[in-house]
């Protein structure tokens, strides 16, 4: 009986090329793939981040405004650049736990809103500023008239949000048909409620914005923020609006 042997041969050197040539394909397009997935990661925690900024500034500034109490040296200022920088500053009940042992002499405050522009490691980054004046001072300053400064600027003032690229905050009076329309200041009553609005930047576009001129849309900033009339379909910006009510329905009379 005569045993015949298995036949054996290795890969040519064609067969070689081809295997090599569709397995660097197929880790090319993996690579792509893993790209887009950290690119879309990215982008999602950048604004999961920006929305996070906008409740935080909503939730703070609704508890201080349904707390307001009308002073007529308020500050109501809307901001009227392309990406409006308002500013705002009002009396606010506090509870005893938001003030110092040594500040605190009753429950009237002074609140004062406001953007700037902060360096953080090596960064200009828009903020949203909150400027809070105990009732000692804020008490001293009304039996003196001089309200106006508890709405001024400190170095005691402290961000509440980062990437804030546009604050609005317009007073809102309610017509005798219960329309709402913009108060007037002549008139000097309390306004019913403030139209917010927030434009926060996402992070991957706030790492462009290298300071304040671009932050203000100067130069080539102006095509990475587009316009302000357009903010809600720019996917590097989420934009938050809502209607906050002006102290209690109980709290209209003016404080002197």
């Amino acid at each position: 009986m005569i045993a015949t042997g298995q036949l054996r041969h290795g890969f040519t050197l064609i067969e070689m090329l081809v295997a090599m040539t569709l397995g660097t394909m197929v880790l090319l397009l993996a690579l792509t793939l893993l790209g887009r997935t950290r690119d879309d990661c990215a982008r999602l925690g950048g604004g999961v981040s920006a929305e996070r900024e906008a409740r935080a500034v909503l939730t703070q500034l609704t508890a201080d405004l349904h707390s307001a109490r009308f002073h007529q040296d308020g500050v109501f200022e809307p901001g009227t650049t392309t990406w409006p920088r308002a500013r705002l500053g009002f009396l606010s009940l506090q509870a005893p736990d938001a003030q110092s042992p040594a500040g605190r002499i009753g429950d009237l405050c002074a609140i004062h809103y406001y953007l700037k522009d902060l360096t953080i490691g090596g960064q200009t980054v828009r903020c949203l500023m909150r400027g809070f004046r105990e009732s000692h001072a804020t008490f001293s300053a009304l039996r003196q008239d001089l309200t106006h400064t508890l709405f001024t600027a400190t170095a005691r003032d402290e961000p509440i949000a980062f990437g804030i690229l546009a604050f609005e905050a317009r007073p809102q009076a309610r017509t005798a048909s219960g329309l709402w329309q913009d108060w007037a200041p002549a008139t000097r009553q309390a306004p019913a409620a403030l139209a917010v609005r927030l434009v926060v930047v996402r992070r991957e576009l706030a790492a462009k914005l290298t300071d304040s001129a671009a932050w203000d849309g100067a130069a080539a900033a102006a095509n990475l923020l587009g316009k302000a009339s357009q903010a809600a379909t720019n996917r590097h910006l989420v934009v938050c609006a809502t209607l906050i009510r002006f102290g209690h329905p109980d709290h209209t009379a003016r404080d002197r």
